[in-house]
């Protein structure tokens, strides 16, 4: 751990809000490999930008080919992963970008640390919003689709703790959104989330000057 380190302080966070006319936050996809987390979370970006909302999308293989690439997917590389992840997020989220995560994140003790990282920060100010949506879809239709032929690699032994076939995930118990992708298009699965966001206040100030 680092040490003789001290916190510097700068602008505050509402000061950045009220100068960007909008608020910050993280929406942290999971679920299983194909389930359409990425598809979504793309389309979303989009939909937010074309409202004028600052939103940046980060994807589980896309970060592996820079900031994680000296990492694998053993257990302790994924819990790595997403903690590295988690700390991204937050520096987008406080900077009045809507941060979205496109990660398996199979383990529930890495997603509750990255939410907890959002709600303790290092300083006064309050906690950033940190909006979970479980990506639902059963392992064999995720199966069907495949787009990446993984889970063939996976069923051959070619591929070492592939999540939902030789390695774990764990569901969210509680997540703010929870969508069944094997029964929502992508254009109502960003509506839904699109709610949620307008309901807890996360696009009033951009849609205000729309």
């Amino acid at each position: 751990m680092a040490t003789n380190i001290t916190w510097h302080p700068g602008l505050t966070r509402a000061e950045r809000n009220s100068l960007r006319k909008q608020q910050g936050a993280t929406v942290w996809f999971t679920g299983l490999s194909a389930s359409g987390k990425s598809t979504i979370a793309t389309a979303l970006e989009q939909h937010l930008l074309h409202l004028g909302l600052a939103s940046y999308r980060l994807d589980g293989d896309n970060v592996r080919f820079g900031l994680n690439k000296d990492l694998g997917f053993s257990e302790k590389d994924r819990n790595e992963n997403i903690r590295r992840i988690a700390e991204v997020a937050k520096l987008f989220a406080d900077s009045s970008t809507i941060a979205l995560t496109s990660f398996i994140s199979p383990y529930r003790a890495d997603r509750d640390q990255a939410r907890a990282l959002h709600e303790n920060t290092n300083n006064t100010e309050s906690p950033l919003p940190f909006i979970e949506v479980f990506v639902d879809i059963p392992v064999e239709e995720a199966e069907k689709r495949d787009p990446k032929g993984l889970y063939k690699k996976a069923r051959a032994g070619e591929i070492k703790d592939f999540t939902g076939i030789s390695a774990p995930y764990e569901e969210p118990k509680n997540p703010e959104v929870h969508i069944h992708s094997e029964k929502t298009s992508v254009e109502e699965a960003v509506a839904i989330i699109v709610k949620y966001l307008d309901e807890h206040g996360l696009l009033r100030q951009g849609l205000s000057d729309g």
